[in-house]
């Protein structure tokens, strides 16, 4: 069984900022397969799909950022998920809009969804899809990645959808080191 977390933070007034970019693209991939409507548990929006013949959750906390990890344990214990089956897709700072990279493990890099996620399964090794939401200096962190996406950025964020499917797709059919090879050079 795989667990897929998207991170964001739930509410209207978070809709389309940076941080809920995790939210986006698994919105994004949920609505382009068809798959069926989240449900409300244990703080977190969640949906379970069979997925070329494996049991797949799509988690999207609803606990804050701050709290991911506290949603994403409770759904490793319900599910009994094993830390190498999970994927968060989180926002990254130090990645400009549309790039991404995909990781097998590594430091939170900063992002409190991370490190509240590392904290509560005890470990840095799970696998990440990290989207570029750029790093704006002279702006305040915090408000900067609590912003609305730009025009601009809406449309990168849109151009770079299809590729975030294909490679959704692609992580269950292939192992995660072949994903990297396959997908990490290909930035833009």
């Amino acid at each position: 069984m795989k667990l897929i977390v998207g991170l964001g933070n739930p509410g209207k007034e978070y809709e389309n900022t940076r941080h809920n970019i995790g939210f986006i693209i698994l919105d994004n991939y949920v609505t382009n397969k068809n798959l069926g409507t989240f449900k409300l548990k244990d703080n977190g929006l969640y949906l379970k799909e069979k997925i070329h013949n494996e049991d797949v959750v799509f988690l999207k906390p609803q606990s804050y950022m701050n709290l991911s990890g506290e949603v994403v344990r409770k759904y490793v214990d319900f599910y009994k998920i094993k830390v190498e089956d999970i994927l968060i897709i989180s926002d990254d700072l130090d990645l400009e809009i549309g790039n991404f990279k995909l990781k097998l493990t590594g430091s939170s890099g900063g992002h409190n969804g991370l490190k509240n996620i590392e904290q509560h399964l005890s470990t840095r090794d799970y696998k990440r899809f990290k989207i570029g939401i750029s790093n704006k200096k002279d702006i305040d962190t915090k408000d900067y990645v609590l912003g609305k996406l730009s025009k601009e950025e809406k449309e990168i964020i849109e151009a770079f959808k299809p590729k975030s499917v294909e490679i959704i797709d692609d992580y269950f059919e292939m192992e995660f080191s072949k994903l990297m090879n396959k997908y990490n050079q290909k930035n833009r």
